[in-house]
């Protein structure tokens, strides 16, 4: 009896320490160091954005052949935001390795494992806490300084911000323009042709022609060369449509891919912060 009750106090091999409770009714997660952690990587991603975005304004310039060039900003931009991701999913799930509760009774496999997932619930949290404190910022910030500045310049002419704008004046350009014309129903109408030629992919043969004729009408232009500056301009609208679609598409590459390096130094950063807050050698 006494040799079977030693025998039962003696440490296996592969658990933990000696058992003290019956872990059947408690959970596996510790989410206060869950929480403690998404805040800290939260708060770090904010710092390391803020700071990455400050130095990439002061490499700007306003004039050309002056600071640094666009794609440099764009590739400089990539590799901050995979740093941010890097440092501050590592450091929250370093300090919930280090804060969750000490599981005893428990192989150590099934430790790890606890851990790798406690890493990832702090890099998922994290992520939601970013994006709504983000989503929050840029309506209440980003979108009212735009109203107040941008759009308060176009709409004191009595026009709203239109993207395409710029392809639409540039269609009725002429070497004497009429200073008392009123073009805004004009500009309007262009404008809804050019969005439905750019959602279907180009410009109906009727369209065309209707736009050509209006081109003719107001700038004094021959009839084919209306037609050739219309198709023209819709090839440049077109074109940068086309880039922006590009360069969003990439960008969301990129930030996925950016994510994805987070998820894992953050669950292989709290196996690590586990590992030495229970100071056992992983079988």
């Amino acid at each position: 009896m006494a040799n079977s009750v030693a025998l039962s106090a003696e440490p296996r091999p592969g658990f933990s320490e000696t058992p003290v409770k019956n872990e059947a009714y408690s959970s596996a997660v510790s989410w206060a160091a869950v929480i403690a952690g998404a805040f800290v990587a939260a708060a770090l991603w904010l710092i390391l954005l803020a700071l990455g975005t400050g130095m990439g304004l002061s490499s700007i310039s306003p004039w050309s052949n002056a600071g640094a060039s666009a794609s440099t900003i764009g590739k400089g931009a990539i590799l901050w935001l995979i740093i941010v991701q890097l440092i501050s999913s590592a450091m929250g799930g370093y300090l919930t390795g280090r804060l969750r509760t000490k599981w005893v009774s428990v192989h150590t496999d099934e430790v790890y494992f606890r851990d790798t997932a406690h890493g990832f619930l702090v890099w998922a949290v994290s992520l939601v806490i970013t994006a709504a404190f983000l989503a929050s910022a840029a309506t209440s910030m980003v979108g009212g300084l735009a109203t107040a500045g941008t759009a308060a310049g176009m709409q004191s002419a009595g026009r709203n911000l239109d993207p395409n704008e710029y392809f639409v004046d540039s269609l009725f350009r002429t070497d004497t323009p009429a200073p008392d014309r009123n073009d805004a129903s004009v500009l309007a109408e262009v404008g809804i042709i050019l969005v439905n030629g750019l959602r279907h992919g180009g410009l109906p043969r009727g369209d065309k022609s209707y736009l050509a004729a209006l081109v003719a009408a107001r700038t004094g232009l021959s009839q084919s060369d209306a037609a050739q500056r219309v198709s023209e301009v819709f090839d440049e609208a077109r074109q940068a449509a086309d880039t922006a679609r590009r360069t969003a598409a990439h960008s969301l590459y990129w930030i996925f891919l950016a994510l994805l390096i987070g998820a894992f130094c953050a669950s292989y950063a709290a196996t690590i912060g586990g590992k030495q807050r229970d100071r056992v050698i992983v079988v």
